[in-house]
């Protein structure tokens, strides 16, 4: 069994005697956890970890079982696991089953996306999810198109490489990049990776990049190619940009706009919240991560343009990969489908999920957890020892605070906030993130931040969490400063 592959004839029999392994120590490991994250801490978790998984190589083999049962069952007790209620820290996802279940098949076929003869089925169910995803998000394109990604950050990557090539084509000075200060930190790395100059930041006020402030900023670039970056669904608070606003001063510059929506791309499943997206149709490249609000495995990223042709300058030729001859005697191209060669079908765990649910389902999922979120903030606002950052809820997250915390002077309140949260994690009890953000009075503050992604959980599912926080921050103490009047070393 040990040698056993997971493909051909015999493969499927194996895995399932394996899978049924798999299966029983996932259970033994959420048994042992019992809530969203283990208890302890980093150092309680290498402990627990080593203690059952002993040496990753040792001299002689364990075999399979053996392996398998004490490696799974270490990483689920010791899980930070989102389809628990209390775990909303982040942009993390509890998969769908089905999606989970695809993800299986792809591994266990193992079809290498970059040469037509490594994947030829799995080939075309790449294209037809690109194609659907495509016009999903540019419907009126003539020529839209789609790549999927490891994610946000390599899309966005993509994005800023393909608005270089296009700026190089027309001989012109280097591309300019324009993003809010509410921009992922990927669109910088992105631009630093590629050469291009330093983006120009531009003021967000409410976490929401300023119109006018993007104008004046395009006004003093002056003519040359420039890429106006959007957020739509930003990482601490899930607001969006202006998009039309955005979209017409970008036109009237002569500039082009790409829009990250990794988190509030699939809003567009949605027939009541696609609304909030007007003005992508306006973007010539849009990211998406289904790994956040499309609950699939990591990773499953999606880069959309609105023309197929742009995506040109990914071509590149490899003999062993896409000889000409094998090309123009219909032979399909992947390679120049990412910028990586060697890449899993991640395509098929997407269009599983696609045809399960249709578009209406998964709108029904989207429409699920904004409705939450916004069901959690009326408890917020309506609890005496709790209060929210003021405005509107940001998609499906919640920034707030113990209201004890505003009580205390200086930094205090802020260090009181992260203590909480600290603690929270330290007892295995939730999982919820945290974020600095202006207060109605314009003073940033530290906020613990809720991601509600969970399909299923409902608000009164979340009342838990909030006595978890206000208990715990009624228990805290945060040291007083250190008074520095008299001096001292440094």
């Amino acid at each position: 069994m040990e040698t056993a592959v997971a493909g051909g004839s015999e493969g499927p029999h194996v895995l399932r005697s394996l899978t049924w392994t798999v299966l029983g120590a996932l259970a033994e490991g959420v048994a042992e956890r019992s809530g969203p994250l283990p208890v302890g801490g980093p150092e309680a978790v290498t402990a627990a970890v080593d203690a059952l998984i002993g040496p990753v190589l040792p001299e002689d083999g364990i075999g399979a079982e053996a392996a398998l049962g004490g490696l799974v069952r270490a990483v689920a007790a010791s899980a930070a696991d989102p389809s628990d209620p209390a775990c909303v820290a982040h942009l993390h996802c509890p998969p769908l089953a089905v999606a989970v279940a695809a993800d299986l098949a792809a591994s266990a076929l193992n079809p290498s996306m970059d040469s037509w003869d490594q994947a030829p089925a799995a080939g075309v169910v790449e294209q037809r999810t690109t194609e659907a995803l495509a016009a999903l998000v540019h419907p009126g394109a003539p020529n839209p198109d789609a790549l999927i990604t490891s994610g946000g950050t390599e899309s966005n990557l993509v994005a800023l490489l393909l608005c270089r090539e296009r700026a190089r084509a027309l001989g012109t000075r280097p591309v300019r990049i324009l993003l809010g200060a509410n921009a992922h930190h990927s669109v910088h790395r992105a631009a630093w990776m590629l050469g291009l100059p330093t983006p120009v930041t531009v003021e967000c006020r409410a976490g929401r990049m300023v119109p006018a402030a993007l104008d004046r900023a395009l006004a003093e670039l002056g003519p040359g190619p420039a890429l106006v970056v959007a957020t739509a669904g930003t990482t601490d608070e899930g607001l969006i940009d202006p998009l039309p606003e955005i979209a017409e001063i970008a036109a009237r510059h002569g500039a082009e706009l790409h829009v990250d929506a990794a988190y509030g791309g699939p809003l567009l499943f949605s027939d009541r919240l696609a609304p909030r997206l007007a003005g992508l149709e306006h973007a010539v490249s849009v990211t998406l991560d289904l790994h956040k609000l499309g609950w699939q495995p990591v990773a499953a990223g999606v880069l959309a343009v609105a023309d197929a042709t742009t995506l040109d300058a990914l071509s590149l030729r490899a003999d062993y990969l896409n000889a000409n001859d094998d090309t123009e005697a219909g032979l399909p191209d992947l390679l120049g489908r990412s910028i990586r060669t060697t890449r899993r079908p991640d395509a098929l765990k997407i269009a599983a999920t696609m045809q399960a649910l249709g578009r209406r389902g998964l709108g029904a999922l989207v429409d699920h957890c904004v409705r939450t979120a916004e069901e959690f903030a009326d408890a917020i606002d309506a609890h005496p020892a709790l209060r929210r950052r003021p405005g509107d809820v940001g998609i499906s997250t919640v920034l707030f605070r113990p209201t004890v915390a505003d009580h205390l002077p200086g930094d205090a309140g802020d260090a009181l906030v992260a203590a909480v949260r600290r603690d929270l994690l330290a007892a295995g009890r939730a999982v919820l993130g945290r974020a600095r953000a202006e207060d109605a009075d314009g003073t940033p503050r530290l906020w613990l931040k809720a991601t509600l992604l969970h399909p299923r959980t409902q608000a009164v599912d979340l009342d838990g969490l909030l006595k978890l926080v206000t208990d715990t921050a009624a228990a805290t103490t945060v040291p007083a400063p250190a008074d520095r009047s008299t001096g001292g070393s440094r």
